[in-house]
């Protein structure tokens, strides 16, 4: 019997769910030193707010704390291709997707003259947007 149970236990496929992580009521992160519309130079300093919650690196349990993604050139969090799936998994990793796991709460990029859109998202101790989520506004700088 113990080699049947076995059997069916490893037959069934096993789904990686990602943790509801609670943020408290009020929670909120926000840009410091830019605003939508912003003219700026490149290379840009990036400086994070954060408000009702606690900055730790990423593996770190505890209540009430997470860390800061940045979000580059892409629709706002739980829009676009990745739709609501990305608020459930942990955040991508790449170009567009900047993991700040360390708890920093700035960060300089060199970026193109042109358009650009940033958004910040606070992720829990996987990578996972807290439920609610906590996210700014996505604002538009024009880099010169």
């Amino acid at each position: 019997m113990k080699h049947l149970i076995l059997a069916a236990l490893v037959t069934v496929p096993c789904f990686a769910m990602a943790q509801d992580t609670m943020s408290p009521e009020g929670a909120r992160v926000y840009f410091i030193n830019l605003e939508d519309g912003a003219s700026v130079s490149s290379p840009v300093t990036v400086v994070f707010g954060l408000e009702g919650m606690g900055v730790a690196p990423a593996g770190t349990e505890k209540e009430k704390t997470g860390h800061h993604h940045l979000l580059v050139n892409r629709p706002p969090i739980g829009e676009g291709e990745d739709g609501a799936e990305e608020l459930m998994y942990s955040l991508p990793a790449d170009d567009n997707h900047l993991h700040f796991g360390g708890g920093q709460t700035q960060t300089t990029l060199e970026l193109a003259p042109g358009e650009h859109t940033l958004q910040l998202v606070l992720g829990d101790l996987n990578h996972v947007p807290h439920d609610p989520v906590v996210a700014s506004d996505q604002i538009t700088i024009t880099v010169e």
